[in-house]
């Protein structure tokens, strides 16, 4: 059975280290691809799932090129034969390829599993999530004590080389698999930054990344703070828990903080939202290529509705992160504190096809519930305040600092009204 599911994609479709793009809710689907005239003929080998060319297709396309093409080069290239899927799933990769999209991708088999488990945030790699920026490999953000944060890696760092590999016009799928690599292995990474002289190397050892995407503690003067490193499959439960801890506690006043969060699957980010949210409320629009507008609106109860709330959020802070960033500042709930966030807004939806292989495609993108438009513009929080080299080299933490300035300031305290919606 072929199934399909939408998923919001940071820039990346699957990362060097961690995927951040994640599972939105399931539809069951069934769709056919376009079947080969039966006359193309074959070097070797047999080709399934031939048949009349679909009406519609000459109209724009003369489909009977490709076969002439695949003809030839089964019967003149040098080292023939060539292995039937290699050249069909190659062919399938330039099929997507082709919408210069690069959220969009065909995955064969091989990778589409790796997809799958990778989505459970569990697997071997260096624990970046990677994308594409102004036509630049680019690093989204390293998790949390991985092998990338400790070699240094740093969000929007312009990924140059992969070893020997030159990443100009690389895809992100080729990328991925040129950095994965089984654990205690090394990848070297050509890296250059604002404010370096010139690119530098980085060499990275692969572990084992296990993602823990919630955690929570109390900090002083009775302010809960919930951290989200990725909105994955246990997230709703960890972020349920956190929050019946932190109210047990006692606390007043919540600091959540999504900086360096790539993002991950849609109903968590409306559920996440949702505890702040009325019930009913749009937390995010999703808008069509047609111009139709769904809702996804909030969904539970509304627990900390009313608490001072500081969200923190980077550069690094993208798509499912920005959703709930965005949702909160939008209804004038939460005060953002950090520095302009990275801009993801376009939504992915994967089909799954009968031979194991995947196609992932940008089909909308959303909107915050004032209909802002975050695809390359992102967040810009309420209050900036830069992360600086020398505060990460000092372990110093001025955001951190400044949401907890916000919250244990009596007058501060009181959350501002900025542009709430109102029904």
């Amino acid at each position: 059975m072929m199934q399909r599911y939408k998923l919001f994609f940071i820039s990346v479709a699957m990362v060097a280290a961690v995927l951040a793009a994640y599972v939105g809710g399931y539809a069951v689907g069934r769709g056919e691809a376009p079947s080969a005239p039966a006359e193309a003929g074959r070097a070797s080998g047999n080709v399934s799932g031939q048949g009349s060319e679909p009406s519609w297709l000459s109209k724009d396309a003369d489909f009977g090129v490709y076969w002439d093409v695949w003809k030839w080069v089964q019967d003149h290239y040098i080292d023939r034969p060539v292995a039937e899927p290699k050249l069909l799933y190659a062919s399938l990769m330039g099929l997507v390829a082709g919408l210069d999209d690069p959220y969009s991708v065909f995955l064969e088999p091989r990778d589409a599993e790796e997809f799958s488990q990778e989505l459970q945030g569990t697997f071997e790699g260096i624990g970046a999530e990677i994308g594409i920026r102004e036509s630049r490999l680019t690093v989204v953000s390293p998790l949390a004590e991985s092998p990338a944060e400790k070699a240094g890696l740093k969000p929007l760092d312009w990924i140059m080389q992969i070893d020997e590999h030159d990443t100009l016009g690389m895809n992100l799928e080729d990328a991925v698999r040129k950095i994965r690599g089984a654990r205690g292995t090394e990848v070297r990474l050509r890296i250059m930054r604002e404010g370096f002289d010139g690119p530098r190397e980085f060499g990275i050892v692969r572990d084992d990344i296990v993602i823990v995407s919630v955690t929570h503690e109390v900090k002083e003067g009775g302010v809960g703070y919930i951290a989200i490193k990725n909105f994955h499959a246990d997230t709703n439960e960890r972020f349920r828990q956190a929050v019946s801890d932190l109210l047990g506690a006692k606390v007043s006043r919540i600091i959540l903080d999504v900086r360096s969060d790539p993002g991950g699957y849609l109903n968590s980010a409306v559920e996440i939202a949702s505890y702040w949210i009325e019930e009913g409320k749009p937390v995010v629009l999703e808008r069509t290529a047609d111009a139709r507008t769904k809702e996804y609106r909030a969904v539970r109860n509304q627990v900390l509705a009313g608490m001072p709330t500081v969200v923190l959020v980077n550069r690094g802070s993208a798509s499912a992160s920005e959703i709930v960033a965005g949702a909160l500042q939008d209804y004038g709930v939460a005060t953002v504190v950090g520095e302009t966030t990275f801009g993801k807004g376009s939504i992915q939806e994967v089909q799954d096809f009968s031979d194991g292989s995947a196609v992932k495609l940008t089909v909308a993108r959303w909107l915050t519930p004032k209909e802002r438009q975050i695809d390359g513009d992102g967040i810009a929080p309420d209050v900036a305040v830069a992360m600086e080299e020398e505060d990460v080299k000092n372990a110093n933490d001025p955001q951190l600092e400044k949401a907890l300035e916000i919250l244990t300031n009596e007058e501060s305290a009181r959350l501002p009204s900025r542009q709430g919606i109102t029904n």
